[in-house]
Parts: structure tokens; C-alpha cells; sequence
């Protein structure tokens, strides 16, 4: 921070510089704690590292610092993932969504007894209000958002059946309790990239060429919130008072 400033203030004299914070990018699950398995019996970890290595490179093409968050799949704790953040000026943790055991059928791929929905596909992203600045990952969220449905990217709606809305057009949801955005002293959002158990989706989600186009997306999409945007009065309103 600035000697003397607000973090607003902070933030504001960074962007009329040009000037922002470290991006801190969190590779979700861990190689013992692997998520989901995709359709074809792809772990959700390893979607997960191999979207945010391009994310990484197309951040840094924005000239924005990055570092990533478990990189090796070996970080100890859902905690230590903030923890290791201490010092950036944004957390995004960078998932890929399941269904529920309950929607999903049987089928066999390379002799291997595994289970698929199609019906559900999409982004979604996710915020909590028990993060000290959900106006900010709000304000962030929505704004990825908006640049990846530009692009032509579509969310899906399925999470809204468990989780409230922070913006319904975008697909920003609340998840208050979720470990890595309320234990984050810093903006923070989850991001689900797609639903790897459709099995049309998974296969799009391992493109190269469709991943650096999403990846670019968000890389716009946070570039200018950080640099230009200032929270819109529903979002601020948004932040649960001390105590």
C-alpha cells in the first residue's frame, strides 16, 4: 500500500500510474485430493493446472506480476492457499465443475466403468461475502463475466439451484462459506471453467486453442478491473458489516 493512503486511495493512485498488485493464481485440488473425474477419467486437478498455466502466461502478456498457488499440487491445506497469496492484490482459484452423483449416468470409455451428464455445461464463478472486500471480487467477477459471454463463451445457470445470485446475467454466485474465498484477505473469486463431466465439454475444455482464448478473456477482463474499476453502489453494499 502507499504510505498514508486508503486501500481505495491505494488502489486509485496505482491505477492513474498504471501500476497494480500481484495476481495470485490458485490451482485448485491437490494431486492426493485430485476433484472431480471428468467423463473420460481425467482428474479435475489436472484441468485445473493446465488452464492456469495459460492464464498465467496470458496475465503476464498484460502486463500484470503473477505468481502461482500450488503448482506442484502439494500445498497442505485449503488455508495455506490465501496464506501463500499474503501480499497480492488479487486471489483467483481456478476450478472445473462436476454434477451431482444423483444427475449423472453410466457409460464406458476405454474399458473403464465411468459416469457423464450432458445436460449441464458452462462457467460459472463464485464470490463470498464474508471476504473483507466482496465489492471488489464482485465488481471483478461480473466483469469477467461479461468479456467471456463477448467472446461468445456461455455460463451455466445449474449452481443457481444451491446458490444465490451476485449477478444472474453473468453467473456470479455467492458461496460465503467456501474456504478460499473467506479466509483471502484480498479480492477474491472462484472461477469453474466448464463442466467436465459433459462430455462434449471436456473434450472443448482441453483444447489448446479455445483454452487461450478463455484464458485471454479473463486476463482482459481482470487487467481493467484492477486498473480502472470502481465498485457500483449494489456491489459495495454487498460487504457484510464488522462484527
Amino acid at each position: 500500500m502507499i504510505l498514508g493512503l486508503t486501500a481505495g486511495a491505494a488502489r486509485a493512485a496505482a491505477a492513474q500510474s498504471g501500476e497494480v498488485g500481484r495476481v495470485a493464481v490458485d490451482i485448485g485440488h491437490t494431486l492426493d485430493a485430485p476433484g472431480a473425474t471428468s467423463a473420460r477419467g481425467r482428474s479435475e486437478f489436472e484441468f485445473n493446472r493446465e488452464f492456469a498455466e495459460r492464464l498465467v502466461d496470458a496475465l503476464r502478456s498484460r502486463g500484470l506480476r503473477v505468481e502461482t498457488i500450488n503448482a506442484d499440487g502439494r500445498i497442505a491445506s485449503l488455508k495455506a492457499r490465501p496464506q501463500a497469496a499474503a501480499g497480492a492484490a488479487f486471489f483467483l482459484s481456478i476450478h472445473h465443475d462436476s454434477v451431482n452423483a444423483a444427475e449423472l449416468r453410466p457409460w464406458q470409455w476405454n474399458g473403464q466403468v465411468l459416469d457423464y451428464n450432458d445436460e449441464f455445461s458452462g462457467h460459472s464463478l463464485f464470490v463470498s461475502r464474508d471476504n473483507p472486500d466482496t465489492a471488489r471480487s464482485i465488481l471483478c467477477a461480473r466483469t469477467i463475466g461479461a468479456r467471456l459471454q463477448r467472446l461468445g463463451f456461455e455460463p451455466t445457470h445449474k449452481n443457481g439451484r444451491r446458490r444465490a445470485y451476485a449477478d444472474h446475467q453473468h453467473a456470479v454466485h455467492y458461496y460465503d462459506g467456501l474456504a478460499v474465498l473467506r479466509h483471502a484477505r484480498i479480492p477474491a473469486v472462484l472461477f469453474e471453467a466448464g463442466v467436465i463431466k459433459n462430455r462434449d465439454e471436456e473434450l472443448l475444455l482441453r483444447d489448446p486453442a479455445r483454452q487461450a482464448r478463455m484464458a485471454d478473456g479473463i486476463a482482459t477482463a481482470l487487467a481493467a478491473c484492477l486498473r480502472n474499476g470502481q465498485p457500483a453502489d449494489d456491489e459495495a453494499g454487498a460487504d457484510r458489516p464488522d462484527g
